[in-house]
């Protein structure tokens, strides 16, 4: 790889953490205005500026009360989203196939998400296994994941890399119901932002929990994108064989991302994972949007444990108590469980080193 591809790849790989790095720096910044009380006898002077301000201080309060109302009123309606779509439901399960999946998984997943709106998918990122998967009937998010850089990297480059990671292309094999996701072909327009836009708030992008699960477990396993497969029963376990989509040259980077991915949940908008779950180390990334009266929330982690690694991703939908945070919250109740029914006390799986025990997949779908 040359060296200007490098730095192209490094970037868009930096991207993914792009926001929770703005979150730490904020939550890092500190007050170097001296804290010592002054004199209350020492004499202070108005400056110029001071008197001007106090000047337009004492025009405000001729405001009448009515208008001040009417002016807060103006504020709050124009900040005031409503939304449509609830936060909670019932019997979200109902109907899954579980007959292939790992039941410890599959419990802990189900008493972590409760009565909240949403899915849960947990992947094995050294096979591409779908260990769990609540609530088979979404399957589909609106949420972007690139941020910034667009216009510096241009709408080809984006895309290029896009595709290389997944977007825009079913992530499992063989997964009935799957939705495919949305990458455009083109540059949305200059008006909407273009690719700036596309790539800071996402806007033209969809993406699905199996998408973004396959994508972090390419990071959690050192660069080795895997089909999602999401066995059925215990004869198709029996006969699993891992399908690699493609290999990404991104091992040099990793380090990079993972650094931001724990500065999320140490400081970020992540850290609501460690009220419930910090006895291993977990690296994610949150996002929340919104669209036509409906909040989305998700959170992509993986937890770097001595026994292993095992990726989770929980997307939310519903209205102003779903967001990014709660499903960081979401996904450190299901470590919780995992942990105390012993799921990361074995021995470590071995990472695949070359291709000679996979079976790459060669059909289109």
């Amino acid at each position: 790889m040359s060296a200007k591809a490098h730095k192209i790849l490094r970037l868009l790989l930096l991207a993914v953490v792009t926001l929770a790095i703005t979150t730490i720096s904020n939550a890092a910044s500190v007050n170097t205005r001296s804290l010592t009380n002054k004199n209350k006898s020492q004499k202070l002077a108005e400056s110029q500026r001071a008197r001007r301000r106090m000047s337009r201080l004492a025009r405000s309060r001729s405001v009448s009360p009515a208008s001040r109302r009417t002016a807060v009123r103006r504020r709050r309606h124009h900040n005031y989203e409503r939304f449509y779509t609830s936060s909670y439901a019932e019997d979200i399960a109902e109907g899954d196939v579980v007959g292939g999946e790992d039941p410890v998984v599959r419990q802990a997943a189900i008493d972590a998400l409760g009565n909240m709106n949403g899915t849960v998918v947990a992947i094995e990122p050294t096979s591409g296994r779908v260990l769990a998967m609540v609530n088979q009937k979404l399957a589909r998010s609106n949420n972007a994941y690139f941020e910034a850089l667009g216009r510096k990297l241009g709408f080809e480059k984006i895309r290029y890399y896009a595709n290389e990671f997944g977007l825009g292309e079913l992530a499992g094999y063989n997964i009935d119901g799957e939705h495919i996701g949305t990458y455009p072909d083109a540059e949305i327009s200059a008006k909407l932002g273009g690719v700036g836009k596309m790539c800071s708030f996402g806007e033209g992008i969809s993406m699905t929990p199996l998408q973004l699960g396959a994508m972090v477990s390419a990071i959690a396993n050192g660069g080795t994108l895997y089909y999602a497969q999401h066995p059925t029963t215990p004869e198709e376990i029996a006969s699993f064989q891992p399908r690699v989509k493609r290999h990404l040259d991104i091992a040099p980077l990793i380090p990079e991302i993972s650094d931001g991915m724990a500065g999320a949940v140490l400081y970020g908008t992540a850290r609501s994972l460690r009220y419930n779950f910090s006895e291993e180390q977990v690296l994610g990334k949150t996002g929340t949007c919104s669209r036509a009266g409906t909040r989305y929330g998700w959170f992509a982690s993986y937890a770097n444990t001595d026994a292993g690694r095992i990726v989770t991703v929980v997307f939310l939908q519903g209205g102003r108590p779903t967001f990014g945070p709660k499903a960081a919250e979401i996904a450190g109740r299901m470590y919780r469980n995992l942990y105390d029914h012993n799921f990361f006390a074995g021995k470590p799986p071995a990472l695949p080193t070359d291709t000679a025990g996979v079976q790459p997949a060669t059909t289109t779908q």
